[in-house]
């Protein structure tokens, strides 16, 4: 396992409508994986199906996955996940996760910083958001999950850096 706990230089921020705004920013041109450990601590990931914010205030936002996959059971078992916001050029990670299989977080970098609500691909991600799911709804082979975002971790470079500064996230 690649597993670390906490990396220097990420900055874990709270959230409100200003955070959510730059959440939304980076979601539309990103890959987004959904990771959520299971009852059993064991970590799960997924390629995300369908994302989008319903609120900005209290920021919330709803990801649809495939029903009898493994990282929905395991976020749906405790009530919580990550969103990795990844850029277009990680199609790599991303298709590692395609199928759920559970070797692929041994191939990839990976954190569990505190307050973390799922594992964090800190060697991809540019934007993680923790989130608590306030409810959810299946149709068909997929389930939708209504989740509150509690924190946005931001992985600092220099584009994510000037975007944070500009949505007052940094100090």
């Amino acid at each position: 396992m690649r597993a670390a706990r906490g990396r220097a230089g990420h900055r874990m921020r709270p959230v409100g409508a200003e955070g959510m705004k730059y959440l939304t920013a980076r979601m539309r041109p990103s890959l987004t994986l959904v990771t959520a450990f299971d009852t059993d601590a064991r970590p799960w990931g997924a390629t995300c199906t369908f994302l989008a914010t319903v609120a900005q205030d209290p920021p919330t936002v709803l990801v649809s996955l495939h029903r009898d996959g493994p990282t929905a059971q395991a976020a749906l078992a405790l009530g919580e996940f990550a969103l990795n916001l990844l850029p277009r050029g990680a199609r790599t990670t991303a298709g590692l996760f395609a199928d759920e299989e559970s070797d692929a977080f041994d191939r990839v970098d990976w954190t569990v910083p505190r307050g973390a609500t799922g594992p964090h691909l800190s060697g991809d991600a540019l934007a993680v958001a923790d989130c608590a799911i306030a409810g959810h709804s299946t149709h068909d082979d997929q389930v939708t999950l209504f989740a509150k975002v509690r924190h946005v971790l931001l992985k600092p470079t220099r584009r994510c850096g000037l975007l944070a500064a500009a949505f007052g996230l940094v100090d």
